[in-house]
């Protein structure tokens, strides 16, 4: 809990934006710089019936025709349109914490204790979040950091409950001949990626991931926000499930402040042998939300 301190001392009480002060005109230009061939990468997974999700915390993403163009044709020529004007609109429900997404900082909580001092009996109304909503996240455009451990146990993929360690990640850096900056997006491919929507009751069961003591490591190095690509950024079953359910998250969003990005799709950058590059990621501005829908690209 010493971050808690920290932090709330670094940016003030009642802060609401935390380690997204580190996104700073510097940055975002030194980000800019590295896009030299006007290649994009899409980081994020298509959004559809079925998505994985994991019940009965998160319910399912539903979309349904609200309004066809047929209908809509019908209509107007009752009004008198000669011209067929038809036009198709849907409904759509879902959480938003569905396929691609960031989490907001009030996404988590230490009991009534929230990032930035905040207390969750004043913050979480019944419509929503009246602090540390997703709304208060600025526009993500920043240097990007992707590194593979997907291989560590010698397969294509970690097992679930597979805690990455400080120095898994320190070595994985190391090999890719990065260190971090502040203000960087940093991306953890462990290879869970594979099963999404493929093996989705496989995917949301348990997965490899951060361990405390190793996203306590990459916060110290200033970034704005750690991403994965699994439903949580973190080992689940932990070390010390179930007296310690989800520790990562409780530090990132409750006590760095720093972002977390779910559901990333990471293979595409590693596979060109891209480690850095621009990451770019604008956060709807879902007002009250604990986290949004998303779609990162990588520019170089």
């Amino acid at each position: 809990m010493t971050n808690c301190v920290h932090d709330h001392g670094r940016w003030g009480a009642g802060d609401q934006l935390g380690a997204a002060h580190f996104l700073t005109p510097e940055n975002t230009l030194a980000a800019l710089a590295q896009v030299k061939l006007g290649l994009i990468y899409d980081m994020s997974q298509v959004i559809e019936n079925g998505a994985p999700r994991i019940a009965p915390v998160q319910s399912p993403y539903y979309i349904t025709t609200s309004n066809s163009s047929a209908n809509g044709v019908k209509r107007r020529r009752a009004l008198g349109a000669t011209n067929e004007p038809g036009a198709n609109l849907e409904r759509i429900e879902m959480t938003t914490h569905v396929g691609t997404h960031i989490d907001a900082l009030g996404h988590y909580t230490i009991g009534d204790r929230m990032y930035g001092g905040h207390s969750a009996e004043d913050t979480v109304d019944d419509w929503g979040l009246l602090k540390l909503g997703i709304e208060q996240a600025p526009a993500f455009v920043t240097r990007g950091v992707a590194v593979d451990v997907s291989g560590l146990d010698g397969g294509g993929f970690l097992e679930a409950g597979r805690a990455v360690g400080k120095d898994d990640v320190r070595r994985a850096l190391d090999q890719a001949g990065v260190e971090l900056r502040a203000g960087d997006v940093f991306c953890l491919n462990t290879g869970w990626g594979r099963f999404f929507m493929i093996d989705n009751r496989r995917y949301v069961a348990g997965e490899p991931g951060l361990d405390r003591e190793a996203a306590e490591w990459l916060t110290a190095q200033d970034v704005a926000a750690i991403g994965a690509d699994n439903m949580a950024v973190e080992a689940i079953p932990g070390a010390r499930h179930p007296e310690v359910m989800m520790p990562v998250h409780q530090h990132c969003l409750a006590e760095a402040g720093v972002y977390l990005i779910e559901n990333l799709v990471i293979d595409g950058v590693l596979a060109a042998g891209l480690n850095t590059f621009c990451f770019v990621l604008l956060p709807v501005k879902f007002k009250g939300a604990t986290g949004c829908p998303v779609r990162p690209i990588a520019m170089v």
